[in-house]
């Protein structure tokens, strides 16, 4: 037994050493994209990030920040730490499957060679399986919760095992002690990992208690209770609590701000201290475990205050400002994100045909808590709603998507109003449901995700059904070939796309068969792992009841259930070894079957991998940041939208001290009174948003909506409509659409003007010498909406009461139906549009620009570190991303083209050309007018190299779609046409250009195609 020990401690981190070598070397230089360069930056300054918050997390990421050597290197040290963690969680996973494993034999001291082969060589194929599995990987180099998150369920799901080995001795318990502390802990890390709670029970259940059906569904319904308890009472509950003793100190006792939480918490310690003394006094065995388990819960729960504590710091980044007790339970329940229906609930046709008031919201008024806002339930009609209702969203788009993969027909459901009205509505059945269910939720959103990591991965490129993008595949082909065309034809691009990963099943088929193996050997052991396969995988699609066109790929929520089949990989190397019966010869069998797979599987994934995952040398985020941020003048205002136009910018602001003087400010948020109080504050370089509006003109519940009615035809003056909206004279309200019996604020107009003064804008350089005569007398635009939320109010605010002071952009993200009705006064300037008083005629995404301006900028200031040599990875949303900016600055060689500045295109061209190579960074139709650029300047060699890539990549494109079976065939009609008219288009180009060698051969080639057609 000792040597055993010795041997499963010494292999177990010699799996750690290898999976932090593999991590450390791949991990990200800087920060990703998505939430990393939060989290960052909240770490770094431990500042309050998005709900409901990371507090324990931000504490590890800080710690491992203080070893970084200048700031530059935070971002790679917190992604170190994932490394690291996730490193661990292999080892945890290495001891977790030799302790199932060890178990198919009735020796506990003895083991034969090949046993021990046996045993340690299933922990090494099942731990090096998930080391080089697609989701794992992919966070474990990256500055994001979820690594963190993986180690505390490995360590709590092997805390368990230890305490089922332990079982019987004095000191056992001591593990369920340890296991409840690192739940309270992962509270402040993710909520997944409480969902090992039920397998939990179940160990414990297993070793105390011989099962009997009527055990095993006490167990189950106990471990529920446990489960809930803590994320439906604890977590949210203890701070309800305290809320109630905040409120009853303040209000009724006229105490300071916070006395009732404080003397809350010192009585619940007092309470437990006596708990526990009381039931160890009286040997009440059980009571003084849960009690202490309570305790400890509540120890690591406790890292939440420093949420609080840190929001009281008013730090600027402070989303929510759950300074206060009631805004942190706001905060904890993610109630700013609303909520979906789960068991029963409305369908995207069900009408609403009331609303309840949910409870009063609680805000800071005057040294008391007075209700500021409401939070409201709808109530649907009772007929249109429905058992297990999956389709519950009424965005066009989703609606669309869920008819489509639903198959939808529905049902006519006829309502009556109370006036006796009827209203026919077509609702989607049950069995529609449970068919979008299974295909879409279960289909796309986890079995996808799960045969990514255990049979193959088709690319990179985010999928929303269609059989090109996103799917799995074998490397088999007659099976890739039945769900997704031929695979002999597919283009050059498919096949040497990095993320094109192939394991020919073999690491599911391994893990089918350890799974059936486990079953028959130990069926306890096996119920215990399949509790947490399913509750960490299929019990989460249940409850994040997902809508199509989910913003991005989601596998990383499913990575429990991944690791739970990685045991079954490994116990099925077991399983195969002993399904020879012969002993003869067993330590050879052993050996070979275990390199076999070792070679087959753990190797097999870590080549296909690794090109994909090693995001080495990688310092896109923080150069797109950078950039964006230069295209600002000092002191500018710059408008974002979507976490990876803004998160960027937050790390390298926050982290790097990039450009701390532009305020960066989100419009998704400025519907929240807290992030607009945060605007009209200083945050580092950067002077706060002046606005007119005062707290209580935009607090939670106040103008959330201003209706705009066109009563005053010819136009007023914005900053007194500014005026009007905000005055609470009765007069300024009319009747509100929205709410029957109730009043609302409005514009008086759909046009307004703002006053202009030339002379300020040319001391302020806001506009140069030889553009004044472009300048419009007054600042007049129209906005056709029917009514503006805060957020737009805000804006308006800003730019009414700004004067045309200081610089406001909109970065190139933002949509045109966020310029608010101002878009013809949009001047582009780089990765940025700049609100300017010149009224811009040209049609075109980038049509209006200031050339000189975004020359200057491009030339000087836009940096990208070199891709020329391909050993930087970029992923397709990466390689978008970069073409998107080629495509912009394109348009300014174009321009200075157009103005006769031929000798500054050529420069625009050839740094474009170093800097998004056309054989690394994807050319798209939006690149024809680059390649015209380029012959019209006379850098024929470029356009030439970028025709023949082009025209290749275009013909490999057209002679798949051709390949293709007519159900096929179908859904890429419109990329062929379009494909076709680009070749049409090169041809055209090459001749108009006197390129006669290539456009003979260019014609040559097209005319093949065609005929083909």
């Amino acid at each position: 037994m000792k040597k055993f020990t010795q041997l499963n401690n010494i292999l177990g981190w010699a799996v750690f050493m290898v999976s932090a070598f593999v991590y450390l070397s791949t991990i990200e230089s800087t920060a990703s994209f998505w939430d990393c360069g939060e989290f960052i930056s909240a770490a770094f300054k431990l500042e309050v990030g998005h709900p409901p918050g990371a507090p324990f997390f931000l504490l590890l990421a800080r710690f491992f920040a203080m070893f970084a050597t200048d700031t530059s290197t935070v971002a790679l040290m917190v992604n170190a730490m994932s490394g690291l963690a996730s490193a661990f969680t292999i080892m945890f996973l290495f001891w977790t499957i030799t302790f199932f494993a060890r178990r198919i034999y009735k020796e506990t001291d003895n083991f034969s060679t090949a046993q021990l082969i046996t045993i340690f060589g299933s922990g090494v194929v099942g731990a090096l399986a998930f080391t080089f599995s697609d989701t794992f990987w992919f966070s474990a180099v990256e500055g994001e919760v979820y690594a963190t998150s993986s180690l505390f369920t490995a360590i709590v799901f092997w805390a368990i095992l230890k305490w089922d080995n332990a079982y019987g001795t004095k000191y056992a318990n001591r593990w369920l002690v340890l296991i409840a502390y690192l739940m309270g802990l992962s509270i402040g890390v993710h909520l997944l990992n409480l969902l090992a709670i039920p397998a939990i029970v179940m160990v414990i259940y297993f070793r105390r208690y011989t099962p009997t059906k009527k055990g095993v569904i006490i167990a189950l319904s106990t471990s529920v209770i446990i489960l809930a308890s803590i994320m439906y009472l604890i977590i949210p509950g203890f701070v309800k609590v305290a809320s109630w003793f905040e409120l009853l100190f303040i209000n009724g006792f006229g105490m300071p701000y916070n006395s009732g939480v404080l003397f809350y918490v010192v009585l619940v310690i007092a309470l437990i201290i006596i708990g526990v003394r009381i039931t160890l006094k009286r040997n009440m065995y059980i009571a003084n475990t849960a009690m202490i388990l309570l305790t400890v819960i509540l120890m690591g729960y406790a890292s939440y205050a420093l949420i609080l504590i840190r929001s009281n710091a008013n730090p600027p980044m402070d989303q929510n400002s759950p300074d206060n007790v009631f805004s942190l339970m706001y905060y904890l329940n993610r109630e700013q994100y609303g909520n979906r229906p789960l068991v029963t609930g409305q369908s995207f046709a069900s009408p609403a045909v009331s609303k309840t008031e949910k409870k009063g919201v609680y805000g800071k008024r005057n040294g008391k808590y007075e209700i500021v806002d409401h939070t409201y339930n709808y109530i649907y009609h009772p007929e249109t709603t429905s058992l297990f209702p999956r389709m519950y969203s009424n965005s066009d788009s989703h609606i669309s998507a869920y008819k489509q993969w639903s198959g939808f027909k529905g049902k006519i459901v006829v309502l009556k109003d109370v006036n006796g009205q009827t209203q026919r509505v077509r609702i989607p059945t049950f069995g529609e449901n449970l068919k979008f269910f299974f295909k879409y939720q279960i289909g796309h959103m986890y079995f996808r995700y799960f045969m990514w990591n255990f049979a193959g991965r088709q690319n990179d490129i985010q999928g929303h059904g269609d059989f090109r993008n996103g799917n799995w595949i074998s490397g088999i082909n007659f099976i890739d070939e039945a769900r997704l065309g031929p695979q002999d034809s597919l283009t050059k691009k498919d096949l040497n796309n990095k993320s094109r990963n192939k394991y020919y099943m073999l690491p599911f088929l391994l893990g089918l068969f350890g799974m059936v193996f486990q079953f028959s050997q130990k069926k306890t052991d096996f119920w215990v792992v399949t509790l947490m396969f399913v509750l960490t995988g299929l019990a989460i699609v249940v409850y994040l009841n997902q809508y199509p066109y989910q913003p991005r790929e989601r596998d990383y929520a499913y990575v429990g259930s991944f690791y739970a089949f990685a045991i079954w990989i490994g116990l099925g190397i077991a399983g195969l070894i002993e399904s020879f019966k012969s002993k003869k010869g067993k330590t050879i069998i052993a050996g070979s079957i275990t390199a076999i797979a070792f070679v087959a599987v753990p190797v097999n994934m870590a080549a296909q991998n690794w090109d994909d995952h090693d995001r080495s040398g990688r310092n896109l985020v923080i150069d797109i940041a950078r950039n964006y941020l230069e295209t600002c003048e000092p002191n500018s205002v710059l408008f974002t939208y979507g976490d990876n136009d803004t998160f960027p910018l937050w790390y390298a602001q926050e982290v790097e001290g990039v450009r701390t003087d532009v305020r960066v400010s989100n419009l998704s948020y400025l519907g929240a009174d807290w992030y607009i109080n945060q605007m009209k504050c200083k945050a580092y370089n950067s002077e706060a948003l002046d606005v007119q509006m005062t707290n209580d003109k935009y607090a939670a519940g106040v103008r959330d909506a201003v209706l705009i009615i066109d009563k005053i035809k010819s136009g007023v003056d914005l900053k007194k409509c500014i005026n009007f909206v905000l005055d609470d004279d009765r007069r300024t309200k009319t009747e509100s659409p929205f709410e029957e019996g109730e009043t609302i604020d409005f514009f008086p107009t759909k046009t307004f003007t703002i006053p202009v003064d030339k002379q300020k804008l040319l001391n302020n350089n806001t506009i140069s010498l030889s553009e004044i005569n472009e300048v419009v007398d007054t600042f007049k635009f129209r906005n056709s909406a029917n009514y503006l939320m805060k957020n737009e109010l805000f804006v308006y605010d800003l730019i009414s009461k700004n004067e045309w002071n200081r610089p406001i952009y909109f970065a190139i993200t933002v949509g045109r139906d966020n310029y608010f009705g101002m878009d013809k006064y949009m001047r582009l300037e780089g990765l940025a549009s700049r609100l300017v008083p010149i009224k811009g005629e040209k049609k075109g995404l980038y049509a209006n620009m200031n050339a000189e301006v975004m020359y200057n900028k491009f030339m000087n200031k836009f940096t990208l570190q070199d891709f020329t040599k391909g050993d930087v990875y970029l992923d397709s949303y990466a390689s978008d991303l970069l073409s998107n900016f080629r495509s912009i600055y394109s348009s300014l060689a174009t321009e200075l083209i157009e103005k006769g500045d031929d000798a500054k295109a050529i420069n625009v061209i050839n740094k474009l050309n170093k800097l998004f190579p056309p054989n690394i960074i994807p050319l798209t139709v939006y690149d024809l007018s680059l390649i015209e650029n380029s012959y019209t300047v006379g850098l024929n060699d470029i356009a030439e190299q970028m025709t023949n890539i082009m025209f290749d990549n275009i013909k490999d494109n057209v002679k798949y779609y051709l390949s293709l079976p007519n159900n096929l065939a179908e859904s890429v009609k419109r990329d062929q046409t379009t494909d076709i008219q680009v070749l049409m288009e090169l041809v055209r180009l090459a001749q108009e250009n006197k390129n006669i060698k290539l456009a003979d051969k260019l014609t040559t080639e097209y005319q093949a195609i065609i005929k083909d057609i």
